[in-house]
């Protein structure tokens, strides 16, 4: 049991404490490079547990509560900033005096370094481990089954882990594509499947089940087929892989982002803090290549997350400047003010609702109704 935990817990703090980090990291970088002195770096909120200056008069922070971080430019509070900070600010380096372009810039950084981390990562993965096989390689492969769900057709017809699909009815099954296109064209038939198993041909009666969805009904047999191998790519082709990885998983958030809005996927499925480290322990345990896919996937979703056009995230700073870019002139800040405070409510109460859904979901609730009766 501690080892589990120490693990989740070790975890955890090394996948949060290197993406914010990196997130961080693009702010500092892009805030430097257009001129803005940076006043304040700090890993964790609250009280800091390590503090110290560099050489260029930045302050680095490691503090208590290490669940985010900010990284302060040096005016940046502009003119809502009281006379003695005023006083203090160095001319031509502060944040605020920047044309609109160079602040966009400094504020998109952040999420952009998550997604240019995690199209690393997987091209890391990608060069060592080699490129998993396409959907079109799968479709090619030869039909042989790699698992089953329980209680589906194939489960129930017999069908086990290493049978190779031979043909259906007597038509020849060349490759898994075929197969998938038959089966999906026979909902609720009964068919005769030939497998090859231990060297000899089996002919299995089995019923395809039948799929309801928008378009129509769909075959289907309840059976994953074994993929190829991945293929060595050389590290040009394996960073063009990584990037097109990454642009994959960030289309599936948005994707799974509507699904959320429009009701088609339950709110229940919101994870917060909590669940990630729960599963950041879990996937340690799978070994190297999971862990790094895990870092990869929770990139692409805390930069994503922070390009939301919600006030207090990156990307409700971003449409305040993209509005005073079209207008010529600032927001006004009572407006900016008023979108801040309702930022900062959405985002606490979203913070409050995933975290009691983390504690649902690893059962406190109902252990405590337990514990109750």
């Amino acid at each position: 049991m501690f080892p589990d935990v120490l693990r989740t817990v070790v975890s955890a703090a090394f996948v949060l404490g290197v993406l914010i980090f990196i997130h961080e990291l693009g702010h500092y970088l892009a805030a430097r490079w257009r001129g803005v002195h940076v006043d304040v770096f700090s890993i964790g909120f609250g009280r800091p547990l390590l503090r110290w200056r560099d050489k260029v008069g930045t302050e680095w922070r490691i503090c208590a509560l290490p669940l985010g971080g900010y990284v302060k430019p040096h005016g940046f509070e502009g003119e809502g900033a009281s006379a003695e900070a005023k006083a203090e600010w160095q001319k031509g380096r502060t944040f605020h005096d920047k044309p609109v372009l160079s602040r966009m810039i400094v504020i998109l950084a952040g999420p952009v370094f998550n997604l240019i981390l995690a199209a690393l990562l997987f091209a890391g993965l990608f060069a060592v481990m080699g490129k998993p096989a396409s959907l079109a390689d799968q479709n090619a492969a030869v039909p042989k089954v790699a698992a089953l769900i329980q209680g589906s057709a194939a489960a129930r017809a017999g069908m086990k882990p290493g049978d190779i699909v031979e043909a259906v009815d007597g038509v020849h099954m060349e490759n898994f594509g075929n197969l998938k296109r038959l089966i999906a064209a026979s909902p609720g038939r009964s068919v005769r499947i030939t497998v090859l198993r231990d060297g000899h041909e089996q002919v299995l009666p089995v019923t395809v089940a039948s799929v309801h969805s928008p378009d129509g009904a769909t075959g289907q047999l309840g059976m994953f087929p074994e993929p190829p191998p991945p293929r060595h790519v050389g590290p040009l082709e394996a960073l063009v892989a990584g990037v097109g990885e990454t642009w994959v998983v960030m289309v599936s958030w948005v994707a799974g982002l509507w699904q959320l809005l429009t009701g088609s996927v339950p709110a229940s499925q919101i994870g917060g803090t909590l669940r990630i480290a729960q599963m950041s322990g879990q996937v340690a345990a799978q070994g190297t290549s999971s862990f790094i896919t895990f870092m990869a996937l929770i990139s692409v979703n805390l930069g994503m997350m922070n390009l939301l056009p919600i006030p207090m995230l990156d990307g409700g700073r971003l449409l305040f400047y993209v509005f005073e870019a079209l207008l010529g002139r600032p927001v006004e800040r009572r407006v900016q003010e008023a979108g801040f405070r309702a930022g900062l409510a959405l985002i606490l109460g979203l913070v409050l609702f995933t975290t009691l859904n983390d504690l649902s979901q690893f059962g406190l609730f109902t252990w405590l109704r337990h514990v109750a009766g």
